[in-house]
């Protein structure tokens, strides 16, 4: 069999209006961010042959380009925009347009090879859109809560009516959310599997869904970095410092954080060794973090392993 090609890395930086694009030292430009000139741009990345496009994740804006690109053919790399800065200031780069970040990103493509990007399904993509709406919600609904306690009698009315409006648009979107998975075979049979575990709720097996497609497929190690549980060591000669999660998926973190706290007090399992690395001497939130990489590793494993059985 010949051997595989080596990708064409094209560096591409995403704004709102436009996209400025690399492909070579002697090819490089701007087009409009309009679905006309999107495909303009798709065709001639599939001139290329090996295509592979390197862009930052620029608030949201990526992900229309980055579907389209995907739904064509070519290949995709999404990128932390802090990751990209650190190898921009290695260079001794410290200009910064959108034409120097667009060649730079070519650059940063070539010499790191970074993760690709997988297309996400449509039900994923819908059940992810609901997630983010949910968020917002709730920390407008959080917002206006805290707000309440510091308000004089005329505001007060206007942010109970807020708040009972936000009330009720949860409880719509909660239904959406619910309705969504059990009318996705894959989506339900997860979401099932995942609530076995005493503490993981609606929320969280929700959340997982959407922005964990990883999850049963990959090792439970490598999950719980993806996700931000992992302590990193920081050693350096005879210092050994107090280890730290860093990175990962936020917007998972978060809620898994809670259903720990909660995993704390009602699993039995869990519970107990909770309570058993407190008795050791360790700090209690060092103790929260523990108990979420063991969820994490246990709904790996139900997922990736349907005849495993919790006992």
């Amino acid at each position: 069999m010949p051997a595989k090609a080596e990708p064409h890395y094209v560096g591409l930086d995403i704004a709102k209006d436009q996209l400025d694009y690399c492909i070579n030292d002697a090819a490089e430009g701007r087009t409009p961010n309009t679905p006309e000139a999107r495909a303009g741009f798709i065709e001639k990345l599939k001139l290329l042959g090996t295509a592979r496009v390197i862009c930052e994740a620029s608030g949201g804006y990526e992900k229309i380009v980055v579907a389209e690109l995907l739904a064509a053919g070519i290949e995709v790399c999404v990128v932390q925009p802090g990751r990209v800065r650190a190898f921009a200031y290695a260079e001794g780069l410290l200009a910064k347009t959108d034409r120097i970040d667009a060649r730079l990103l070519r650059r940063y493509g070539e010499k790191i090879a970074p993760r690709l990007a997988v297309p996400t399904d449509a039900a994923t993509a819908t059940l992810r859109e609901l997630i983010e709406h949910r968020r917002q919600l709730t920390t407008q609904l959080s917002e206006v809560e805290g707000r309440l306690a510091l308000a004089g009698p005329t505001l007060r009315k206007l942010l109970q009516r807020q708040k009972t409006f936000l009330q009720k648009q949860l409880k719509s979107v909660d239904a959406m959310i619910g309705d969504h998975i059990n009318h996705d075979p894959d989506l339900r049979s997860k979401s099932e599997r995942l609530q076995q575990v005493t503490g993981v709720g609606p929320v969280l097996s929700a959340t997982l869904l959407a922005y964990v497609p990883e999850l049963g497929k990959i090792e439970s190690a490598q999950l719980s970095a993806l996700i931000g549980v992992a302590p990193y060591p920081k050693d350096s000669g005879t210092m050994h410092a107090p280890r730290h999660v860093r990175g990962g998926r936020a917007q998972v973190r978060h809620v898994l954080y809670m259903a720990a706290v909660s995993a704390a007090r009602s699993n039995p399992i869990l519970a107990a060794f909770y309570q058993r690395l407190l008795a050791n001497g360790k700090p209690a939130k060092v103790c929260l973090i523990a108990v979420m990489r063991k969820m994490v590793c246990l709904m790996n494993r139900l997922i990736k392993d349907p005849d495993f059985v919790l006992a």
